[in-house]
């Protein structure tokens, strides 16, 4: 079964994983280790970038579509009600 995915939970859990990881981080490493500090930390500042490049995308298209929906009502709605019909089509076949 295919799943959808809901981009502000998975903005939710990177956003969680960073702080898990830099907890981990602050928490697990001793002075010993600075060469595997440095890659950590390193690694835990691109996924940051990441996340952030990521919110802004999805900001982004969360504008488009609320300003086509805003644009053309009646084509969003002619186009959900569509939508809505082929999935009732096809899950009253199986």
């Amino acid at each position: 079964m295919n799943e959808t995915i809901d981009p502000t939970r998975l903005a939710d859990e990177l956003r969680a994983l960073v702080n898990d990881a830099e907890a981990l981080l602050r928490s697990g490493i001793s002075a010993g280790t600075a060469e595997l500090q440095e890659r950590t930390q390193d690694t835990l500042r691109e996924l940051k970038g990441r996340l952030s490049g990521l919110e802004q995308q999805l900001n982004a298209r969360a504008r488009d579509v609320d300003s086509y929906v805003r644009e053309n009502p009646w084509q969003a709605v002619a186009v959900a009600g569509g939508v809505a019909l082929l999935l009732g089509l096809i899950m009253a076949r199986r």
